[in-house]
C-alpha cells in the first residue's frame, strides 16, 4: 500500500487524506508516517474518524506511549484529554500555558520523542496549532552566529513558562514553581543523526553565565527567528484530524480559545529515545 503525502511547505510539514480508521493499524501506513515525519516533522491526516482503541493502538505501533497524566482517559491510561473545561478535565487549568511556543519535556534528561494528537471536537473560535520548525532555523543561521551559539548552555524551568501565564505571582505560587527541578541542556542540540535543533521556548529561562539582559535579547532573538513564517505551519482542527510531530525539533502552541469553547483533543506521547547532547 503506498500513501501519498502532500509537503505543506517547503520547511515543515507533510498531509494525507488516505489513511483513515482500522488502516492506520497497517504496518504500511505506520512505516509511510515514520518517513513523513522525519522528512517533514509535522505529518497531519485529515479525516482519520479513529476511536479511542485505534488512537491507543496506533501510538502502540509508532513508538512508546508514557502514561498520561492523572491516569488518562478509561481503559487507555496512555490518552489525555485536552480542553479548558475543568469538568472534562482537571488539568484545564493549566492549558493556558500552551498557548505560547515551548517543546515538552525540556526539564527531562531525554525529552519526549514526539506527540499525536486527535480532534474530538473543534474550538468555535481560535484554537488552532501553531509549529516552528528550529531545525531548519538553526541551518538557517549565518555561519558566524552559529559558532558563537554552539558552546551555550540554556537553562529551562517550570517557572519560566508559567510566569507567561502569571506575570505577577503570589509568593506562595513562585515558592512552588521554584520547587519544580529546572535543568541545564545544550542549547543546541546536536542529535545523533548529525541534525541540529535549538532547545527554546517557554521553559527557557536564561542562557548559563549570561548577564540577565542579554540572556533575554539572545532568547527572544531566537525565538523570534525560529518562529517565522517560513519556518511555521498553522493547523486549523476539523474534526478526526490527526497530526504527528517530531518533539524533539518542533516548537508548538496553541491559539487562545475560551474556557467555555467545545474543543476536545486527545493525546497521546512518545518516550523519548535520545539525550540531549
Amino acid at each position: 500500500m503506498s500513501v501519498t503525502f502532500t509537503a505543506i511547505s517547503r520547511e515543515i510539514g507533510a498531509e494525507t487524506s488516505e489513511l483513515t480508521g482500522a488502516r492506520l493499524r497497517e504496518p504500511e501506513a505506520v512505516a509511510a508516517l515514520r518517513a513523513a515525519l522525519d522528512v517533514g516533522g509535522v505529518v497531519v491526516c485529515h479525516g482519520t474518524d479513529l476511536s479511542d482503541d485505534d488512537f491507543s493502538a496506533l501510538g502502540r505501533n509508532l513508538g512508546t506511549p508514557v502514561a498520561a497524566p492523572l491516569g488518562g482517559v478509561p481503559a487507555h491510561p496512555e490518552i489525555d484529554t485536552i480542553t479548558l473545561d475543568p469538568a472534562r478535565s482537571e488539568l484545564a487549568a493549566v492549558r493556558r500555558g500552551t498557548f505560547f511556543w515551548h517543546i515538552d519535556g525540556t526539564r527531562d534528561e531525554v525529552p519526549q520523542k514526539a506527540t499525536m494528537l486527535l480532534a474530538r471536537q473543534v474550538a468555535d473560535e481560535g484554537g488552532d496549532t501553531e509549529f516552528a520548525n528550529t531545525y531548519a532555523a538553526w541551518q538557517a543561521l549565518p555561519e558566524d552566529e552559529k559558532k558563537h551559539l554552539a558552546g551555550l548552555r540554556v537553562r529551562h524551568s517550570f517557572a519560566a513558562a508559567q510566569l507567561l501565564v502569571t506575570p505577577d505571582p503570589s509568593p506562595k505560587e513562585r515558592a512552588a514553581w521554584d520547587a519544580v527541578p529546572a535543568r541545564e541542556h545544550p542549547l543546541v542540540w546536536t542529535h545523533g543523526d548529525g541534525r541540529a535543533s535549538l532547545l527554546i521556548g517557554a521553559t527557557a529561562d536564561r542562557i548559563v553565565g549570561m548577564a540577565e539582559d542579554e540572556s533575554r535579547d539572545l532568547l527572544k532573538h531566537l525565538l523570534d527567528w525560529a518562529t517565522q513564517d517560513r519556518f511555521t505551519l498553522r493547523h486549523s482542527w476539523h474534526p478526526g484530524d490527526l497530526v504527528i510531530w517530531d518533539n524533539t525539533g518542533m516548537l508548538h502552541r496553541a491559539l487562545p480559545y475560551r474556557q467555555t469553547s467545545p474543543r476536545l483533543l486527545r493525546r497521546i506521547t512518545f518516550a523519548g529515545e535520545e539525550a540531549v547532547a
